[in-house]
């Protein structure tokens, strides 16, 4: 196989799109699953293709769109396969009901999305009765099995899935009691707080964690309390909620058994890869792409990071990726928390560079800066606010060719 993408969510369907767009044959999507879409199967509220296909759509639409295109034009499924084995010579090993292939790719593309920090994570004390679902998995069984998990719901974290199901366990009947994160600001979107918590009445209470659970056979309630600004609880001020549910988003691991069993570069920060402009890893011809790189904020920017990382492919496969010096390192300055890319392979004289980043808080004004060896080659307009629950991009180019580059954010830390 010329090229073989690992996830068949939105990030492996989109890179293998552009892949056979460009005129590449042999393009193969591996999928765990029975079924292709990943994630958005599931999230069947609106607000996708925006910027994609200049409406706004379902996940399962969107979905659908992607899986339509792949297979028009000719892409590979492998479905119900599990990589079991990948190596540095990109050499796969999967099975499948079809049973176990090794295949030589002239490139790969990880797209294997990620996995819901879950409660063992956490180290919450208390029973291990029913009652305790992440919100993702209490989305599946609503949105696809027809199951209510609870009728009194606590959730602990404001990321957007839990602030989604904040208005979806409401619109089926349940009462949520809360949203509870113990950072001093929210980790979801603004529009998902207006329009999932703000429209039906439900608090968000800041700077509060979940101490402890009630219940053996099944969750009788959680016990609530603030935290300090080192994020430690003061027992002294904790309430007892009584609710039967308990869902956590308290956020997203990128899939990345199978880039750290090849010594691919990890992120401490993401725990994704670190990659270059071309979103290369560092093992050669191994490219990553969509939530196992780091974790989007609309699946919109997944596909377009995934047209990137299948154009990059596309150019290794050909030989066509020569850069003209060796790769500049890209630093994560004051005020944020990391970026994407790590590191930038200069492609010529003009050539415009996105980075992406987040930063480490709520930062209101603040402008945005970009530095090559210490000196501002890019600042932004002031912004108003800029918060970590949403990513930043900003282009480049480089005059010349530095030694390093550094993003920082100069504002006032909210």
């Amino acid at each position: 196989m010329n090229l073989a993408i690992i996830g068949g969510g939105p990030a492996g369907l989109s890179a293998a799109i552009r892949a056979r767009e460009t005129g590449l044959e042999d393009v193969w999507v591996i999928e765990r699953n029975v079924s292709l879409g990943g994630i958005l199967n599931q999230c069947i509220h609106h607000g996708f293709g925006v910027h994609i296909f200049k409406e706004e759509l379902t996940g399962p639409e969107y979905a659908r769109r992607l899986i339509d295109r792949a297979a028009e034009l000719g892409v590979h499924f492998a479905l119900g396969a599990m990589v079991t084995e990948l190596s540095k010579e990109r050499e796969i090993t999967y099975v499948s009901p079809k049973g176990r292939v090794t295949a030589q790719a002239g490139a790969v593309i990880l797209a294997m999305g990620c996995r819901e920090r879950a409660r063992g994570a956490l180290g919450i004390p208390g029973g291990r009765g029913i009652g305790v679902y992440t919100a993702g998995t209490a989305q599946a069984l609503v949105n696809m099995k027809g199951i209510l998990p609870g009728k009194r719901v606590v959730i602990l974290g404001s990321g957007d899935i839990g602030l989604i199901m904040a208005r979806r366990m409401t619109l089926e009947g349940a009462k949520v009691l809360g949203v509870f994160e113990i950072m001093p600001h929210s980790g979801g979107l603004k529009r998902n707080i207006a329009q999932c918590l703000n429209d039906y009445d439900i608090p968000l209470h800041l700077s509060h964690t979940v101490t402890r659970t009630k219940g053996v056979q099944r969750l009788e309630g959680v016990y609530i309390a603030p935290v300090d600004e080192q994020l430690q609880p003061s027992f002294k001020e904790e309430r007892f909620i009584e609710c039967d549910t308990l869902l956590l988003s308290v956020g997203l691991i990128p899939e990345n058994e199978l880039a750290r069993s090849i010594g691919v570069e990890l992120s401490p920060t993401t725990g994704g890869a670190t990659v270059n402009n071309r979103l290369e890893t560092s093992i050669e011809g191994v490219f990553a792409c969509g939530n196992a790189l780091h974790v989007h904020d609309l699946v919109d920017y997944v596909t377009q990071e995934a047209y990137e990382a299948a154009e990059n492919a596309v150019r290794f496969i050909q030989g066509r990726a020569e850069g003209i010096s060796a790769p500049i390192p890209v630093r994560a300055l004051h005020g944020v928390r990391y970026t994407v890319p790590s590191s930038i392979i200069p492609e010529g004289p003009r050539t415009p560079y996105t980075l992406s980043f987040r930063s480490d808080g709520v930062y209101s004004p603040a402008t945005v800066e970009v530095l090559a060896d210490g000196k501002p080659i890019r600042t932004s307009v002031q912004r108003r606010i800029i918060v970590p629950s949403e990513m930043e991009r900003i282009k480049i180019v480089l005059p010349e060719i530095p030694k390093e580059i550094g993003v920082t954010i100069r504002g006032v830390l909210c």
